[in-house]
């Protein structure tokens, strides 16, 4: 790990806060920080038809490329640029651009199943949880996805039961208690930034 480059990693459950919590923490720093987002390192659907998209579990360590969000993480650290790649929710299919992230001081990488990718947590200078209770967690995500991926209340509540909560229990939950700092996703974010700011300096 470069010695001048600090790792924050923020992990948690389904529209826990973590995003909330990553961009304050953004805001705060300013061009001090670069944002990666586990969430872009989906891997593409595109060869799957419309139908069998909704079938594949999306919170499976399996449909994340792990292997590439590690390699940009690490060129992150020793300075140089990435290409993320840029996810397209509502079809299940990276499109073909990508986001350049420059290199900064501190790099905060949020994402459901952070700590459950082997190698994630060795990277981190800081590991934070945020917790949130299971029912505001699905009526935030019921909201989100509605407004923003053009799926239907009852899908989402579908999806939810059938996998979001249950793999919460097996990779997400198990990983708190090992956590540097564990926070509440609800609120305001503003002093949570303030307390991992003090356990970074």
């Amino acid at each position: 790990m470069g010695a001048d480059v600090r790792v924050v990693g923020i992990a948690g459950g389904s529209c826990a806060g973590k995003t909330t919590l990553a961009r304050a923490l953004a805001e705060r720093l300013g061009d001090a920080v670069t944002y990666l987002a586990f969430d872009e390192y989906y891997r593409d659907h595109g060869h799957l038809t419309i139908e069998e998209r909704a079938l594949v579990n999306y919170d499976n360590l399996d449909s994340l490329d792990h292997e590439l969000f590690l390699q940009h993480l690490d060129d992150l650290v020793a300075g140089r640029p990435v290409e993320v790649p840029v996810y397209d929710f509502a079809t299940h299919c990276r499109t073909d651009q990508t986001r350049t992230l420059e290199p900064r001081v501190l790099v905060v990488a949020d994402g459901i199943l952070l700590f459950a990718v082997p190698g994630i947590t060795d990277r981190l200078d800081l590991s934070v949880f945020v917790d949130a209770p299971e029912e505001l967690r699905l009526a935030r995500r019921v909201y989100r996805d509605i407004r923003e991926r053009g799926r239907t209340a009852e899908s989402v509540q579908a999806q939810f039961a059938a996998t979001v909560a249950p793999s919460y229990r097996l990779f997400v939950q198990p990983y708190r208690e090992g956590s540097d700092l564990v926070v509440t996703g609800e609120g305001d974010p503003r002093p949570v930034v303030d307390e991992i700011i003090a356990r970074l300096a």
